[in-house]
């Protein structure tokens, strides 16, 4: 246990760290994402579920459309009926998918997509004209017949490389087709956030897996978004001082660094926002049919490579769509395209595969935020502790600390039984889950192996993990049982400032989130 707490630590560091990882999860990450929307994954989760009687789960959760402000009407956040959504599975280690779960969406409106009209005008000039809105009344659980919009799905699993492999289509244990439901319009049109809750868990599904003993579960809809950051200070060349200010988190007695920054959830700027999550969860031994029991994981959007638009457009007609299926965003770990690949490489990320990680090398072994940091603040640190310290930055080049516990995992704790260097989300499903009241913020770094890098729940507070590993945290000894355990990975000599409490002062747990399946909360009311 001692060895398994010591290798996750570490591989907390790296999967975080190859984020240079920090700060706002992947909303609008790379250039060519932020024309694409719909398609711009925000955020990855894939843990054990922790539900009570759901321990043989796995859940994973691909946050999709990022900065929802609720009360984005008329048109609200409606998928890409053309794009293909993928949950992609590695269960044998060599970066190639040997499962992925593939969700394809139709656009829909009333009437046959009429849409709902009503009759304007006189007995003499009557016309049935179409209204403007998705809703023309309340909607509730029980009567949805004011619903002028709908959206379904189909939900396949293809076995092998998505391009290649088997597909199955899946089927609801109903018979019904899957559906989404509307976004959270407003308190007149769904009630208060209970009775939208109540409306929402009717699109919770069971589906059929082939071969599978247990059913799998699905949902995908509007959620409160999960990430927790201090988004525009961080962006504006990290305009406050990144290290905890009071003698504790919470502490409010400004006892810690100098003018450093406090824990509220006033910095936390995704605060009114809302995502749209694609949710489910498989029975662990259907997603580890082969390997060791660990799993890499992570969520990709597909588009077919031409697209020529209607210059006469119509509701489900604005365009013709054909080609090779075309890889448009990815993501595993938090992070990694946003601050951590450069500038000029971020659309390459987004269209790459792991198998082709090695390309990226250099990001993690000479990672530049940690230079950026350096560069903003060095002179201040200085100043008002009274030092001299050469570089803030860890000097330990190349970052083999980092390859190990980010590209290729830990044996017998995060690592496949294949070793290939990729960037993924990776899961030990043999590791047992903690109850949501039991979880650390802190994942591994907090004595909870439940927790990131071994995976990602939505309560991990990935940020602050992120900010003190890439600055050198793994070179200073770590509490294991404790007891302070050097990892050997570094030393102190090679990080300044490993040892400080950075943080962005956004605080995140999982008593935010639900105790259940699809575990993100009840979307933001766009009126109340």
């Amino acid at each position: 246990m001692k060895v398994l707490k010591i290798s996750l630590i570490a591989s907390i560091v790296c999967s975080t760290l190859l984020g240079a990882n920090a700060f706002a999860s992947s909303h609008r990450e790379a250039p060519n994402i932020t024309r694409f929307p719909t398609l711009d994954s925000t955020d990855f989760y894939a843990f054990n579920s922790y539900e009570a009687g759901r321990e043989d789960y796995v859940t994973l959760i691909a946050n999709y459309i990022p900065l929802q402000d609720a009360y984005g009407g008329p048109n609200y956040y409606a998928m890409d009926p053309a794009a293909v959504y993928s949950i992609h599975i590695d269960n044998d280690g060599d970066a190639i998918e040997d499962l992925t779960f593939q969700f394809n969406f139709t656009n829909e409106l009333a009437n046959n997509n009429q849409g709902i009209a009503l009759t304007v005008g006189p007995a003499d000039n009557q016309r049935s004209v179409s209204v403007p809105l998705k809703n023309i009344g309340g909607i509730t659980a029980a009567d949805q017949s004011a619903a002028n919009f709908s959206e379904s799905y189909e939900l396949t699993l293809v076995k092998g490389p998505q391009n290649s492999g088997s597909a199955t289509a899946l089927t609801n244990t109903s018979g019904a087709m899957f559906h989404k439901p509307l976004d959270y319009i407003g308190n007149k049109s769904f009630g208060d956030s209970s009775a939208y809750a109540s409306y929402a868990g009717q699109f919770i599904y069971e589906f059929n897996l082939d071969g599978c003993a247990s059913p799998g579960k699905v949902f995908v809809g509007q959620r409160k978004d999960p990430f927790v950051v201090n988004l525009g200070k961080t962006f504006d060349l990290v305009n406050y001082v990144p290290v905890e200010g009071d003698s504790a988190p919470g502490a409010g007695d400004q006892g810690g660094f100098p003018g450093g920054i406090t824990q509220s959830v006033d910095n936390d700027d995704l605060m009114d926002k809302n995502v749209t999550a694609i949710s489910i969860e498989v029975p662990k031994s259907c997603l580890t049919t082969q390997g060791n029991g660990t799993i890499g994981a992570w969520t990709t959007a597909s588009l077919p490579q031409a697209r020529i638009l209607n210059p006469n457009a119509k509701v489900g007609k604005t365009e013709v769509n054909g080609g090779a299926l075309t890889q448009v965003s990815r993501l595993g770990n938090p992070l990694v395209n946003e601050l951590v690949i450069g500038l000029k490489d971020k659309d390459t990320f987004s269209t790459s595969h792991p198998k082709d990680d090695t390309q990226f090398a250099d990001y993690v072994t000479h990672p530049s935020l940690p230079e950026l940091l350096n560069i903003l603040f060095k002179d201040a640190v200085n100043q008002t502790l009274g030092t001299n310290i050469e570089t803030l930055a860890p000097t330990n080049f190349p970052r083999t600390d980092l390859v190990t516990a980010f590209l290729t995992g830990f044996a017998g704790v995060n690592q496949l039984e294949m070793v290939t260097p990729s960037e993924m989300l990776r899961l030990n499903t043999g590791i047992p889950a903690k109850s949501r009241d039991m979880q650390s913020a802190f994942g591994v770094a907090g004595d909870d192996l439940a927790g990131f890098p071994n995976g990602r729940r939505p309560g991990d507070d990935v940020v602050d993990i992120a900010l003190r590993v890439v600055m050198g945290r793994l070179c200073y000894p770590i509490p294991v049982n404790g007891t302070d355990t050097d990892l050997g990975l570094c030393t102190s000599d090679d990080a300044s400032v490993g040892n400080v409490p950075f943080t962005d002062g956004a605080p995140v747990d999982a008593t935010m989130m639900m105790d259940h399946f699809p575990y993100l909360a009840t979307p933001l009311s766009g009126s109340k």
